[in-house]
């Protein structure tokens, strides 16, 4: 079962990689944003993810916004795309994964090099300008993966697209659970697990089932960026039922 969920993951990369490179160049937005919401739901299906995408009665997505989430696993992006597509800001490590990284650039994701500050200043103005196009942007504030269970302080600098933009931060809280409801340890992605390691883990696990819940919009007009980044933080620690903490830049 395992060998062949590898051999499927990888036809499906591959397929995707094609799709990116021969069809995306000749379609609009909208027909874009139905496949890649279409092969991010069959990638989560071949790995053995279920996907449960909760979002409160009366709540609906902000129609331009900053979408933030905290970060678990790299099948964050998927799990988000299958319910949104969104361009997604990445740390420049990603472009070395095997075809993933290849196919995160395709698709138009915004990659950032950690400590160059020019880097930042260009991504910022990107977001800005993407946002005022009417883009969905996502990003993870943490920085990088954390353990299941822990959350890290967010980054506060790029929420200041956000007020810039004048739009919104929309947070989804994400977790990866086992049947029983309790965090699923195949999910972690955090410190020296390597993409095809963890690859290997999550097709080889059982019963995986992903969680994205959508909260409230927080409103960004007169805003610090510190303030928004605190506030979703807070909002999904409190989704989450985590311990509470301050962000930082």
């Amino acid at each position: 079962m395992t060998a062949w969920r590898l051999l499927r993951l990888g036809l499906h990369l591959l397929q995707g990689l094609i799709t990116c490179a021969t069809v995306f160049p000749w379609i609009g937005a909208r027909r874009r944003d139905w496949l890649v919401r279409r092969w991010s739901r069959q990638l989560l299906d071949i790995c053995g993810v279920a996907v449960d995408h909760r979002i409160p009665a009366g709540l609906s997505a902000a129609p331009r916004a900053l979408i933030v989430a905290n970060h678990v696993s790299w099948l964050d992006i998927f799990v988000i795309n299958a319910l949104m597509p969104c361009r997604f800001v990445a740390k420049s490590d990603i472009r070395d994964w095997p075809l993933v990284g290849w196919l995160c650039d395709k698709a138009g994701t915004i990659f950032i090099a950690r400590g160059r500050m020019r880097d930042v200043r260009r991504i910022f103005e990107s977001l800005v300008h993407a946002l005022h196009d009417g883009e969905r942007v996502a990003f993870f504030p943490e920085g990088g993966t954390s353990a299941p269970g822990t959350l890290a302080p967010f980054h506060a600098n790029l929420f200041e697209a956000a007020i810039d933009a004048g739009v919104p931060v929309q947070p989804f809280a994400l977790e990866y659970v086992d049947g029983g409801g309790r965090l699923h340890p195949a999910a972690d992605f955090s410190g020296d697990i390597g993409f095809v390691e963890s690859a290997l883990m999550i097709v080889s696990a059982h019963g995986m089932r992903a969680r994205l819940t959508m909260l409230p919009a927080i409103p960004s007009d007169g805003a610090h960026r510190r303030d928004l980044a605190d506030a979703a933080r807070a909002a999904i620690a409190a989704s989450l039922g985590y311990a509470d903490g301050r962000s930082g830049d």
